[in-house]
């Protein structure tokens, strides 16, 4: 019975259900991302991507967990650069921001140019090449995931749990977000903003400015709470114009 005191024991269902809930908002930025790489790809291959793509986050996660140790040393000294400490920790988060920054600028060029037959040509070549790179920005995201829930958990398999739960959950959402992404193109040029966002967030952290992820996150909910005020706006206007556009009916 011993062993089973953890289900009923307040303190540690407390603590995975919060850090369950955190592991689902830092997932936010990684989901996003897949969704729209996935989105490049043709229709009989995004749901595979996703799936891919979010296994893949899992893997890295709960693998970057169990070397936690591995992780403390990535945060020392490697060199300086005018006084300021340099660790592998901050080239990553650089490197995978730089990567976000030319992703989300290229997306964005593709999204406003894809209005004529010369920019089918722009889209990945396999489902090799984008697996790939969301491979490489999965373990960029995995270090705020992994670095909160040592903060804020002891035992490991709290944090193993709290990461599979948040995996899982976003696995049953990335179906119905990118279907959202896809279907409203604003949406995917604010999707593809959030990442620029995210992009410079990452090199700011890397090079030692730490933006407090509240302020980033009440940002793009705000960003978000806009847009959905603009969709139904613009659904009434068209509805509007459809009532207003009938024939009179005959009397």
């Amino acid at each position: 019975m011993a062993s089973l005191e953890w289900l009923i024991d307040p303190e540690v269902l407390a603590s995975l259900v919060t850090l369950t809930a955190l592991e689902i908002v830092l997932g936010i930025d990684n989901l996003v991302f897949i969704a729209v790489l996935a989105g490049r790809l043709p229709a009989e291959q995004q749901a595979r991507a996703r799936q891919l793509g979010l296994g893949l986050a899992l893997v890295s996660r709960l693998a970057l967990l169990a070397s936690i140790a591995w992780i403390v040393g990535l945060t020392r000294t490697v060199f300086k650069v005018v006084g300021h400490p340099v660790s592998w920790r901050d080239i990553v988060l650089i490197g995978g921001g730089l990567f976000l920054l030319y992703k989300g600028t290229r997306e964005i060029h593709h999204s406003l140019e894809d209005n004529g037959p010369e920019t089918i040509s722009a889209r990945p070549s396999s489902l090799a090449s984008v697996i790939g790179q969301i491979a490489l920005l999965d373990i960029v995201f995995s270090f705020d995931s992994v670095i909160t829930a040592v903060g804020m958990a002891s035992a490991f398999w709290v944090m193993a749990a709290a990461i599979v739960i948040a995996v899982v959950i976003m696995l049953i959402a990335s179906a119905p977000l990118a279907e959202f992404v896809r279907q409203y193109p604003t949406v995917k040029m604010l999707a593809l903003s959030f990442l620029l966002l995210i992009g410079m967030v990452l090199i700011a952290d890397g090079v030692g400015f730490h933006v407090p992820k509240g302020y980033i996150y009440a940002a793009i909910g705000f960003s978000v709470a806009v847009e959905l005020l603009n969709q139904i706006a613009a659904r009434r206007r068209r509805s509007r114009r459809g009532r207003s556009a009938a024939p009179p009916s005959a009397v």
